[in-house]
């Protein structure tokens, strides 16, 4: 299936850095959450950018509604680095479907994996410090071949591997919150009414770094 570039939008937002000088474009989703428990993690290590994506985390949660959920109890209680691992104990958190609490946990543990697969891939450019992989290689033909290769082949490929988020976001949602409705809501609402970090903010932007 040929990706629309409404797809490839919303791909990009839960793909991105969310930060300041990134904020997201698009009404924010259960999948959005997911990618900030992701950048929670990656942020294991420097408290400044913990904050930020936990404030982030927090608003959402509470601007989608469920902050009286399992999850939201969990996520709260795990140290950076080790958030989305631990996504897979959430059944046994609440106080009901105990009696299929181990399927969903291997479930879980299963998506999660796979979604942290895809979000790796996505943010591979940001080590890219020094620049690309093979820039420094001093054969031309393999210099070459290695950039089509990262900057082609790859990038096509992934654009319709990444659309597996939107399945794994639906069913990690069914899995960790019980349903399947469609929450979403504006970044603008979210600072204004829910505490969302605004990027607007020169204070927030100097603590992110």
């Amino acid at each position: 299936m040929i990706s629309t570039q409404a797809d490839q939008k919303r791909i990009a937002q839960l793909t991105s850095t969310y930060s300041p000088a990134n904020p997201p474009r698009l009404s924010l989703t259960f999948g959005d959450y997911l990618s900030l428990l992701w950048r929670i993690d990656r942020s294991a290590g420097n408290p400044d950018r913990e904050a930020y994506y936990r404030q982030c985390a927090e608003a959402l949660v509470r601007g989608l509604g469920f902050e009286s959920r399992s999850l939201h109890r969990l996520v709260n209680t795990i140290p950076a680095g080790e958030v989305c691992a631990s996504l897979h104990n959430a059944p046994y958190r609440g106080t009901n479907r105990l009696v299929d609490a181990q399927d969903r946990r291997a479930a879980i543990s299963q998506l999660v994996d796979l979604r942290d697969h895809i979000l790796t891939m996505a943010a591979y450019k940001e080590e890219w410090v020094l620049g690309w992989p093979g820039s420094r290689l001093s054969n031309v033909a393999l210099r070459e071949r290695l950039f089509a290769v990262f900057f082609t082949a790859f990038e096509g490929q992934f654009r319709h591997f990444s659309r597996l988020l939107f399945v794994i976001d639906i069913v990690l949602q069914e899995l960790l919150l019980g349903d399947r409705t469609e929450r979403e809501i504006s970044l603008i609402r979210l600072i204004k009414e829910y505490g969302y970090p605004d990027p607007a903010d020169p204070a927030v932007r100097a603590r992110f770094g």
